[in-house]
């Protein structure tokens, strides 16, 4: 296995979490059990394998590695992968990968998805991901990644099985699809994009970021540059019913320990409990 990028693990009820992000350096993540990775500020080879990404935004460290991640699938045999990006510059990005098509000599072979937002989009038979509109300096999406089920309604819960069964060869449908939402990625945006979708807070793991932290810091620059401050998640502590909440993109103004020591002096146990600080 080649390792060129750092890569950082966490495990919570059959889900793992992997990737990395840093401020104005990169931001790649991927979910292996759901097949699905969120930005591509850089290309760990381990990624490659994962074939369908959600970018949330055109900033290069989220989205810098698409055409080295592309090429490399058709370099290794692999199926086109299937690209969701912001559908205000998808266009840009069909020309980005044009031109490195000419650069490369290589196709550049992707289903690419011009992802509006408020929108709904098949993942699988077991999870379909919806979107919602952030709040950065350039189009930006935030992810949902639902799980769904069928279930039998309450009102045949009580009947035995051959009662069901004549019942759904009757033509009546029996059961319903049961929706959780088990994964959001925001990306970078300012508080609002918190705010403009409930069920970021409902989900079973949200990753978010944390990029400034120290009390001069002027929220209101940086709400205008798209970002969040540790206030603001405070400010919220009790909208978040996630079972787990990564907080990464921090400044690299500061070291990782500043920022800890800030979570432990500030952010109430309740929610510290949930919170994994992404360095």
């Amino acid at each position: 296995m080649v390792e060129n990028l750092p890569v950082k693990t966490h495990e919570i009820k059959g889900l793992t979490i992997e990737g990395y992000s840093r401020a104005a350096v990169q931001s790649y993540w991927r979910i292996p059990e759901l097949k699905v990775g969120f930005d591509l500020g850089a290309s760990p080879w381990e990624f490659t394998g994962t074939s369908t990404f959600l970018i949330t935004h055109g900033h290069l460290d989220h989205m810098a590695a698409l055409p080295a991640y592309v090429a490399r699938r058709r370099m290794m045999k692999m199926e086109p992968p299937t690209i969701y990006v912001p559908a205000k510059v998808a266009e840009s990005v069909e020309k980005m990968l044009r031109s490195w098509q000419k650069l490369d000599r290589g196709r550049m072979i992707c289903n690419l998805v011009a992802a509006e937002p408020d929108a709904e989009y098949e993942l699988s038979r077991e999870h379909v991901v919806t979107t919602f509109e952030t709040k950065h300096t350039v189009p930006s999406l935030g992810y949902i990644i639902w799980e769904r089920r069928n279930k039998l309604k309450p009102e045949y819960q009580h009947l035995s099985g051959s009662e069901i069964r004549d019942i759904r060869l009757s033509g009546v449908e029996v059961s319903g699809e049961i929706r959780k939402p088990i994964v959001c990625y925001c990306g970078d945006t300012a508080p609002q994009g918190l705010d403009n979708c409930p069920a970021v807070y409902e989900s079973k793991i949200l990753i978010t970021e944390l990029t400034f932290f120290r009390p001069e810091h002027r929220k209101e620059k940086i709400h205008k540059f798209g970002h969040t401050h540790l206030d603001d998640i405070l400010e919220r502590a009790d909208k978040f019913k996630n079972e787990l909440i990564i907080l990464g993109h921090l400044s690299t103004r500061y070291h990782e320990d500043q920022f800890r020591r800030a979570i432990d002096k500030k952010m109430p146990e309740e929610l510290k409990k949930r919170v994994e600080l992404w360095v």
